[in-house]
């Protein structure tokens, strides 16, 4: 076993070395949030998040290290909790040792420590471990998919190589190496039991973070192996798929390399493609990336949210007529009240773009990074820091579906302080705490500014030399951003800006002076020159605001409208509106002015746009009735950032509003 280790990048997903990559990793810590927005999340999550979640996940309520104990053998009782439960309490890890990183708090490194050591004693000699196969008699290993054990190990990998390239150490890593050593074992032979394991596709990622961590490329090709095996073999259940659904749902009836439509499940679909993206980095495949090229644009432009948001409904059927749960329906068919878009689901959208932008050096795929950042994503979790939602939708309206009844797991129509389903709230701030290593790529002869923030950046470029720079801004408050120059090379070096698909107008001056650059939305904007110490670079973005339509094949938004300035997408909230109106009473009135005010002490600090709505008084109780000429009310109120919603109590909330022209 080749276990030579790379400790030189540390990291999230580190492509340092990979050959089909065009915009390259940042080491983990290289880049840190010191002011605004990003800034202010991270510090909630290092001082409210993550004990919050400790708190669940670590004591009775969420079972994680309770289970972990029971397989150890330090603590009797039986498993509780979902089988995936492993797998979120190492997400919970993975986001501890993100602050560990930027903060160098040796109590958390300590706490992480004493985790590791219980996983280790929890695992089997030969490198197996899963909670709930090892302590529930009857129940063998990878028996049957249902139990997820492809998923917990993806999220071991990960967990353990972010926690080898932050600290050095390689305790946790040696735990994933023999797990994974196992996973060979078993998966690498073209064995009929276990060719459709692999349905939750995590152990892609992760297989390829080990791989690129090792440097052993079996773990590569194990990854490959996991691809490979999709859509080889007849969809019907068998032993090893009882109790779960089959086909297009886990991924399973058509090959990766011939796919064209995003299907099934959105989370497995998009850690799917995450994967088969990180393998491409490394092997440079051309059906994989062409494939993938051809899902991307199915997603992002006939099966998602204008908030980035992902996976149309919680039940359903795939084109191919096999049953789907949260996950993609039809082309352009995009409920509001319905709207399932898993909190998980809209991040693995971001993780997907992520990993295409590194690929193929292209601005627009940050664009969906930022949009799902700023809006899907952030919405599953309270401004608090200590309730959460699963589901996001568009629209709630109070009292029109029995949500108890209807699904008490996963659906509500107001945050939760603790999800049965734990799957997103540790996903969702993991993210929140690596934020500040997607903010900056390496390109082949300088830096790609990625996201914009109050940060500090001290990197080493592909070259060796030393950068260091300082941004400076309100972002996504206000468009105005500075960089300026603190450390570089004597010889010049390109500066790549991603202007926003939204940012029409924008300039860019370089010490106080136009420059000859062309200035795209939707791509990036590259100075390349000879840069000095204390040179600045300013990019203005026009923050307008903007009336957003749907696509006409899209029923449920048809004469409707959102609203968006910059990269935030606005929502109409009850506690905002006369009481007892009703959210679907709300109309948008025609040329009427949008004024963005920033107010610092409302729901933590946000911007909203003031402006005046109309209300339509004559109430419409019939499934149908004549029409009459309807009678208006207007009002002055507030709309705010749909990631804020419901954090004033239970409430309706709408993104998309009829306009009366």
């Amino acid at each position: 076993m080749n276990t030579t280790l790379n400790i030189h990048n540390k990291a999230i997903t580190n492509t340092s070395e990979s050959p089909f990559v065009k915009l390259k990793s940042i080491n983990f810590g290289d880049c840190k949030w010191t002011k605004g927005f990003w800034a202010e999340k991270v510090k909630d999550a290092e001082e409210k998040m993550l004990p919050y979640m400790g708190d669940l996940l670590c004591g009775d309520i969420g079972h994680g290290l309770n289970n972990f104990k029971i397989a150890a053998g330090v603590k009797e009782g039986s498993h509780k909790g979902f089988y995936w439960h492993d797998g979120d309490f190492y997400k919970f890890m993975e986001a501890k040792m993100y602050i560990y990183g930027l903060t160098k708090d040796e109590s958390l490194l300590k706490e992480i420590e004493e985790y590791i050591l219980l996983i280790g004693k929890a695992q089997e000699e030969d490198g197996y471990i899963h909670t709930y196969v090892q302590t529930t008699e009857g129940v063998d290993r990878f028996e049957n998919r249902k139990y997820h054990e492809m998923y917990n190990y993806g999220h071991l990998f990960i967990a353990s190589t972010v926690h080898h390239r932050i600290t050095g150490q390689s305790n946790f890593l040696n735990i994933a190496i023999k797990a994974a050593d196992l996973l060979y074992t078993y998966f690498m032979p073209d064995t009929k039991h276990y060719q459709r394991f692999g349905f939750n596709q995590t152990q892609i990622m992760g297989l390829v973070e080990l791989y690129r961590t090792t440097k052993n490329e079996k773990y590569l090709k194990l990854a490959e192996k996991f691809i490979d095996r999709r859509g080889t073999y007849e969809i019907k259940h068998d032993d090893t798929t009882i109790g779960y659904p089959i086909g297009d749902m886990v991924q399973e009836r058509t090959p990766l390399r011939e796919s064209k439509e995003a299907v099934g499940h959105a989370v497995l679909a998009l850690y799917y493609y995450a994967g088969a993206a990180d393998v491409y980095a490394e092997t440079g495949e051309k059906a994989l990336i062409d494939a993938l090229d051809k899902l991307w644009e199915n997603v992002t432009k006939k099966k998602m949210y204008v908030t980035g948001a992902v996976g149309q409904a919680h039940y359903g059927a795939s084109t191919n007529l096999d049953m789907i749960e949260e996950g993609f329906i039809d082309e352009y068919m995009m409920p509001n009240m319905t709207a399932y878009n898993e909190t998980c689901a809209n991040l693995c959208n971001a993780m997907f773009s992520n990993r295409m932008m590194a690929v193929k050096g292209e601005s627009r795929y940050a664009d969906i990074i930022e949009l799902v950042l700023y809006n899907s994503g952030l919405s599953g979790i309270g401004i608090e820091g200590k309730d959460y939602f699963y589901s996001n939708p568009l629209r709630m309206v109070n009292n029109t579906r029995n949500y108890e009844a209807h699904d008490d797991v996963t659906e509500s129509p107001e945050r939760q302080p603790y999800l049965e389903c734990f799957c997103c709230p540790p996903n969702l701030v993991r993210t929140i705490c690596k934020s500040s290593g997607w903010a900056y790529n390496l390109s082949e002869n300088g830096v790609a500014v990625i996201l914009y923030g109050g940060n500090n950046l001290d990197t080493t470029m592909l070259d060796g030399s030393k950068l260091k720079l300082s941004q400076d801004t309100e972002y996504p408050w206000k468009g105005l951003v500075k960089i300026t120059i603190e450390e570089c090379k004597d010889s010049a070096f390109e500066i790549k800006l991603r202007i926003p698909n939204w940012a029409v107008g924008s300039t860019i001056k370089v010490n106080g002076e136009d420059i000859n650059v062309d200035v795209n939305p939707g791509s990036f904007a590259t100075i390349n020159r000879l840069w000095k110490v204390g040179d600045s670079l300013v990019l203005d973005m026009p923050m307008e605001v903007n009336l957003i339509e749907g696509h006409n094949r899209i029923e449920e938004v048809r004469n409707q409208l959102a609203v968006k300035r910059g990269p935030i997408v606005y929502c109409i909230e009850t506690p905002d509106l006369p009481k007892d109106t009703s959210i679907l009473d709300v109309y948008l009135k025609e040329n009427e002015k949008f004024e963005a005010v920033h107010k610092k002490d409302f729901l933590n600090g946000i911007t909203v746009i003031n402006t005046t709505l109309l209300i339509r008084e004559d109430k419409k109780n019939e499934i149908y009735q004549p029409v009459k000429k309807p009678s208006w009310k207007s009002y002055k109120t507030q709309l705010v950032p749909y990631f804020s919603w419901s954090n004033r109590g239970q409430a309706e909330m709408t993104v998309f509003m009829p306009i009366i022209w």
